[in-house]
């Protein structure tokens, strides 16, 4: 391999221009793909920025040209020449740089590459894992450039309107003691500890709360989190967000800071101007509209309740539902009633798959009667009252779910989404809404008890704060996220501040005193030490860059993710390790889970 001595690179390979015509030029990168046309050789040379046409021919250099026939994809090379036109006819005006190409007086080969596993050219589908285990190769392909420079660009931008709003940047710590915070820990055995274990943070939300305390007053930092759940395309076992929190403030104040701090983001990055105030639903309300706490509201389709008039009609399971208090919602798929009825078996599946027992529909005719299995069971005006209440027109097509609340959000909401991606309906590219006023518990069934929506830190509304011991399950919290069509990219609260709240909502929790002082101890006697009234939120920075990006996996934008295993099938991790590692740290192979 020869050596890059002499050589000093003076461009990339995006800005070589009809500016630069006749200028020269050094040029380094990786051969993308290389044309021998008899006498001349062309080769499209490629950085992280861009690629630039090189044109190797024997008056120019004789000897670059010679070398030029050994040169194959991804290798590594230098180039000195002159900026040119490219003859007519061969321009490329897809490129930046499709106007020129660079006359090649010098060619260094700096390394020589294996033929790659798998063409780099943007057209070519890739299975994923192969991807993943040659990530080195997949962050070479432009899309995967852009996706890894868009995120810098965001992280730069949120890190400039933050430093400009009087926050300061402070990292908190990466071994830390396990907390209930909703999923599993990672946890680290201490070597120096026998017998005693780190946590990786799920969050840095003690502590960000402990820096209110000390005084800081706004925070942010740009944090790994881990969180040892089953993975799906926007989980990852390690993630990033960006974690902030302020004192003296309240939500609405958090959340037009925030619009201001995305706005410049998007602004900023993309160019995007987004309208503001976003808007904002509680949660009450975007489950009866969108059957769930992070709605896509870029398109119709409202789930609409008909518990009372399916009380009365003759359809046996309708009226048994809304006896046992359950309820009869429907949705109306505007001009949809051209679904075959192979679509509504798929569709039936797809709603059983969700939990419901089966998906009634009807469809509206050009003389406004019903066609369906299940007409018959409505008198003329209950059909007539249906229709009203869902705008029906003929060529409409109304699908019903009655069962559980539960149940039938979840199925309508999903059906939703489904169809109107399937239809095309969603033509909006950015739409941003606010989700406010949760509950602040929620029962479970298996524990027996009710648990925190959030985490129990999260402040009650003020005036539900009488009800904790009465009615905890009315009592709302302090809490919102921030949801992007229809995917939840960030959520916080106001927190609690006062130790007598905090010890009532442990109560509620039921969490005993002496649990609480075991796992929140440092915070529980912080908070008696003069706390100030605060709250943040948290971005997942991942999800966002995400739905930026145009991607359908945040493993488009992480350098180097994991599988749904939790895999790294690059570096092979997780791996095993020595007995000597083992025994350093107290553990053995066939150490047993306690029954």
């Amino acid at each position: 391999m020869e050596s890059m001595k002499g050589f000093r690179r003076t461009h990339d390979c995006n800005t070589v221009t009809e500016e630069t015509i006749g200028q020269e030029v050094t040029l380094m990168g990786w051969v993308l793909r290389r044309r021998d046309h008899g006498g001349l050789i062309f080769i499209d040379l490629r950085d992280r920025k861009g690629i630039t046409q090189v044109v190797f021919a024997p008056e120019v250099d004789a000897e670059s040209h010679e070398k030029a026939h050994r040169l194959r994809s991804e290798y590594v090379i230098a180039v000195r020449g002159k900026i040119r036109t490219r003859p007519d006819g061969m321009e490329n005006p897809k490129l930046k740089t499709g106007m020129v190409e660079l006359a090649c007086e010098d060619l260094r080969i700096l390394n020589t590459a294996a033929t790659p596993p798998f063409p780099l050219d943007e057209e070519e589908e890739v299975a994923e894992n192969l991807r993943l285990k040659y990530r080195y190769i997949d962050l070479r392909r432009p899309h995967m450039v852009e996706n890894i420079t868009l995120r810098h660009s965001v992280c730069q931008a949120m890190r400039e309107f933050l430093n400009s709003n009087d926050f300061l940047e402070i990292e908190t710590p990466m071994l830390t003691r396990s907390t209930p915070e909703g999923a599993r820990d990672y946890l680290v055995p201490s070597r120096v500890n026998a017998g005693k274990f780190y946590a990786l943070p799920q969050s840095p939300q003690i502590y960000k709360q402990i820096l209110m305390i000390a005084g800081m007053e706004r925070y942010y930092q740009i944090v790994r989190c881990f969180r040892d759940e089953d993975l799906r395309a926007d989980r990852q076992p390690e993630f990033t967000q960006l974690d902030l929190e302020m004192s003296f403030i309240d939500e609405e104040q958090i959340m037009e800071l925030m619009e201001g701090l995305i706005s410049h983001v998007f602004n900023k990055t993309l160019g995007v101007e987004l309208a503001t105030p976003f808007e904002r639903l509680t949660y009450q309300e975007a489950m009866e509209r969108f059957g769930t706490d992070r709605p896509d509201v870029r398109f119709g389709m409202e789930l609409v309740d008909i518990s009372d008039i399916a009380a009365g009609c003759g359809l046996k399971v309708f009226q048994s539902i809304t006896a046992s208090g359950g309820i009869v919602k429907a949705i109306n798929a505007r001009g949809m009633a051209d679904l075959s009825r192979k679509d509504l078996d798929v569709l039936t599946e797809f709603a059983q798959g969700l939990g419901a027992k089966g998906l009634a529909w009807v469809k509206v005719k050009e003389d406004g009667s019903w066609q369906s299995p299940i007409a018959k069971f409505f008198t003329n005006e209950e059909q007539q009252a249906i229709a009203d209440r869902l705008g029906g027109e003929p060529g409409d097509i109304f699908f019903f779910g009655a069962d559980t609340r539960a149940t039938v959000f979840r199925v309508l909401g999903e059906l939703r989404c489904k169809l109107a991606r399937e239809r095309n309906l969603i033509h909006e590219r950015f739409r941003f809404v606010w989700v406010t006023d949760f509950p602040l518990v929620e029962y479970d069934e298996d524990e027996g008890r009710f648990t925190a929506m959030h985490h129990p830190f999260t402040a009650p509304a003020e005036e539900d704060l009488d009800l904790l011991e009465t009615d905890p399950a009315a009592v709302r919290s302090r809490a919102y996220d921030i949801v992007l069509n229809g995917i939840e990219i960030g959520g916080g609260s106001i927190r609690i501040h006062q130790p007598a709240v905090q010890e009532r909502v442990f109560r509620a929790l039921s969490i005993s005193d002496q649990e609480a002082q075991d796992k929140f101890g440092f915070l529980l006697e912080a908070l008696g030490s003069g706390a100030p009234p605060h709250g943040g939120l948290a971005f997942g920075l991942d999800r966002l860059v995400m739905l930026m990006a145009g991607r359908d996996s945040i493993r488009d934008v992480i350098a180097f993710p994991k599988t749904q295993k939790a895999q790294c099938l690059m570096a092979h991790a997780p791996a095993e390790v020595s007995m000597a590692q083992l025994a350093e740290l107290y553990l053995k192979p066939d150490w047993k889970k306690e029954k």
